[in-house]
């Protein structure tokens, strides 16, 4: 059994708070996915289980993983308290390996993004392909880069009250560019207490995907056919306004 950080639990304990808050209409939309699965699915980066918890209520054989042990442990915590028996384990999306075939393998909330080099990206996409069977699906989404967005907010400490372990706390954020030849940024979390002392830090480096530089990763990739659409709602092509890129990947009968 790994052993857990105390700073990294503290981290994946609010990270599991602010998740259990969050309804960005993915769950519901990954949770279908695996449900109308002819066979098994498998989510990477699970974390604390905000979507794969709720496929595996729905009664979706999902197996998941995630390379933090701290959100794994927190992911088995709220499992047990749903009554649910999790098949999860650690590992990291540019080098896993799978012990059966799925007929869905899915990414959400932007984790593809932290694949910041383009060796990762396409380890992860070769590894997801090993694990799919004949004709199975690779779905991720990645948001839309907004010039308006970045220009407006980036840079800037965002704040927020929050109530954590029963107390009312400070979290503050804040996105910034890290790089602007490689296109990647870093986002920045912070929680205070009532004192206003810090008790929370971290800080994630990710990389811009726009819809052009992922189609030349699909190609790049082993798989055979590729296709994205505009959001979780709709099936529709994606089109200049839409936030959220959902890409299907899909591996050859």
């Amino acid at each position: 059994m790994a052993t857990l950080d105390a700073d990294a639990t503290l981290r994946a304990e609010l990270y599991d708070r602010r998740m259990r808050e969050m309804d960005r209409g993915d769950a519901k939309f990954y949770a279908t996915l695996a449900r109308d699965a002819e066979g098994p699915a498998l989510e990477l980066a699970c974390g604390t289980g905000r979507i794969y918890l709720d496929a595996l209520a729905e009664g979706c054989h999902v197996d998941g993983f995630d390379r933090s042990a701290e959100m794994l442990s927190f992911l088995r915590e709220r499992a047990a308290e749903r009554g649910l028996e999790p098949s999860v384990w650690q590992a990291d999306m540019t080098d896993f390996a799978v012990a059966r075939e799925y007929e869905l393998a899915y990414c959400p909330f932007n984790a593809m993004q932290h694949l910041l080099t383009i060796e990762e990206q396409l380890d992860t996409l070769r590894n997801v392909y090993d694990a799919l069977a004949p004709g199975g699906r690779f779905v991720f989404d990645v948001f839309v880069p907004s010039f308006e967005l970045i220009a407006e907010t980036y840079g800037e400490w965002r704040a927020e009250p929050v109530e954590f372990r029963g107390e009312s706390r400070e979290f503050r954020t804040r996105t910034r560019i890290a790089d602007e030849v490689e296109q990647e940024f870093t986002v920045e979390n912070e929680l205070y207490d009532s004192d206003e002392k810090r008790v929370v830090t971290e800080s994630h480096r990710l990389k811009m995907l726009p819809k052009r530089e992922v189609e030349l990763l699909a190609r790049a990739s082993p798989f055979e056919e590729w296709s994205v659409q505009g959001g979780f709602e709709s099936d529709a092509a994606i089109e200049d306004g839409d936030p959220v890129q959902v890409w299907t990947l899909r591996k050859g009968e």
